[in-house]
């Protein structure tokens, strides 16, 4: 029987599992390594500290996470692809009302990115990033 996400080593097992498939995906893989390059456990520590904060109320995160996203070259078919992967990991390695909640924030987090991206390309000033 799965167990829900609980913890910060629970956490860290979803975004470790999660971008090792991200990696390897034939869509969106390549945007992640191009941008990522040799920075993964940079990235890896900050992607635990934002699921820490949104999941289990614990403060760690601090940044803004849409700015490193707004001149990347995606459109609705990566999100849905992240989409599929993160619900696909979470899934497979947790079940309960945390895990739920994840899958949700992660839908919210990809319409809204795809919204604020939609917003920038159609605007003719230069955004403020």
């Amino acid at each position: 029987m799965k167990k829900d996400i609980e913890n910060l080593t629970d956490i860290k097992l979803l975004v470790d599992t999660f971008y090792g498939t991200v990696q390897k995906d034939d869509l969106i893989g390549a945007i992640f390594n191009e941008q990522i390059q040799n920075r993964w456990e940079e990235h890896l520590a900050k992607m635990y500290t934002f699921w820490q904060t949104i999941l289990l109320d614990e403060y760690t995160y601090q940044g803004r996470p849409f700015p490193p996203h707004a001149r990347l070259p995606i459109q609705q078919d990566h999100f849905d692809r992240w989409l599929a992967l993160f619900d696909k990991t979470v899934n497979d390695l947790f079940a309960g009302p945390i895990a739920e909640e994840a899958k949700a924030r992660g839908r919210k987090m990809a319409a809204l990115f795809m919204v604020k991206l939609d917003n920038l390309r159609q605007s003719p000033f230069k955004p403020l990033m």
